[in-house]
């Protein structure tokens, strides 16, 4: 019998780490990550606080804030330096249409928008997340500090970027999602605790505002990776909303706390998760496709939602109507005197006694094509 041996495996074949916690320094952790692997990059690094001792209460107990080790930097330069080196690396993980979101304070914010830019990614949003119960200022000498910015970019100016704008507009009550977000900090129940009942994390980010950042910027199993994985809230909102993760953890209590959160997430069902597609985001059909599939026919005619204007259809696809003659429009703007017109959502057709938009006959074209939007 003859015996063969099975080919060795392609470099670019090996398996990546997905959901799961990498224990270790997150740059050491990325560079063992193949090129262009990634959907999304959320990270939330530390923010050199620059503390120089206790906070204190009005009644003289210490405020719970951020004395690790792990937010101190000796100067800004060397913070710089360690922020451009795992943003260079989160750009080469990122897929060519991938994509950033940074968490952070007036503290590092701005440094990290300019590193950003300098290394090549491209700005979209800076977003405000408002929260509803901040810590307040116990010195009284500045503005209670009640926000922090996540800055929103592309991996280049050509990237072809995740965003679920119906979904998100659907979200808001159908108007259109600000960047100005309104949610609480990490509170109650969500908060994890250590064995003595402390918090398990100091900085831990509330599920509300990942679940807004995935759900608006990823599709169901996209690959997200956070090099700053602490207890690994953007794990189980992953996880829960049918995306892929790759975490990064050097602390080995927060690697622990954040796996044992994230097996115990129930992931939602798939039409659960599903983002709602808009018409931007539907395969093309062109006004001439419907007559050659015989849907309408030359001769037709077309009206407004109240049957006041109308054209009629030309055998290229244009429309006619008092001696002028164009595309579905063009014909929309000038039978009603203005600049542009969406022809599609203008020019009805009647079927079965009621005038329906003509941009309803698309979904037929697309399904005769072959082209159903999934």
């Amino acid at each position: 019998m003859l015996r063969t041996r099975p080919l060795p495996a392609a470099p670019f074949a090996r398996a990546l780490p997905e959901n799961r916690v990498m224990r270790g320094d997150c740059l050491a952790s990325m560079r063992a990550l193949p090129d262009a692997c990634a959907d999304l990059v959320f990270a939330d690094p530390p923010y050199n606080l620059q503390l120089d001792g206790d906070l204190l209460r009005p009644n003289n107990s210490v405020v719970d804030g951020v004395h690790q080790a792990w937010d101190k930097f000796d100067s800004f330069e060397i913070y710089d330096r360690f922020s451009r080196a795992w943003l260079a690396e989160c750009r080469r993980v990122l897929k060519p249409d991938g994509a950033i979101w940074v968490i952070g304070s007036y503290h590092n914010i701005f440094r990290l928008g300019v590193a950003l830019q300098d290394l090549g990614f491209w700005l979209l949003n800076d977003v405000v997340w408002l929260k509803t119960n901040p810590m307040p200022n116990f010195r009284g000498r500045r503005f209670t500090n009640a926000h922090e910015t996540l800055i929103w970019a592309a991996r280049g100016p050509d990237t072809r970027y995740t965003f679920n704008y119906e979904s998100l507009k659907a979200f808001n009550d159908d108007l259109q999602m600000r960047s100005d977000w309104l949610i609480p900090i990490c509170s109650g129940p969500e908060r994890l605790k250590d064995d003595e009942g402390r918090k398990a994390h100091p900085t831990q980010k509330p599920e509300a505002l990942i679940t807004r950042v995935l759900l608006g910027t990823t599709k169901p199993g996209d690959l997200v990776i956070d090099p700053f994985f602490g207890t690994g809230t953007t794990g189980a909102v992953a996880k829960k909303l049918g995306r892929r993760f790759i975490g990064m953890e050097r602390d080995e209590d927060y690697a622990r706390a954040a796996e044992e959160r994230i097996a115990a997430v129930e992931p939602l069902a798939p039409h659960e998760v599903r983002a709602l597609r808009g018409k931007r985001s539907e395969p093309r059909v062109p006004f001439g496709a419907l007559l050659d599939l015989g849907i309408l026919k030359p001769g037709m005619w077309l009206t407004d939602a109240k049957a006041t204007l109308r054209a009629s259809i030309v055998a290229d696809g244009t429309l006619s109507c008092g001696g002028a003659q164009g595309s579905i429009h063009k014909m929309g703007a000038h039978v009603q005197g203005r600049p542009v017109c969406n022809g599609w959502t203008f020019w009805h057709f009647e079927a079965s006694g009621a005038r329906q938009p003509i941009d309803n006959l698309r979904d037929e074209a697309r399904r005769q094509l072959g082209i159903a939007a999934s």
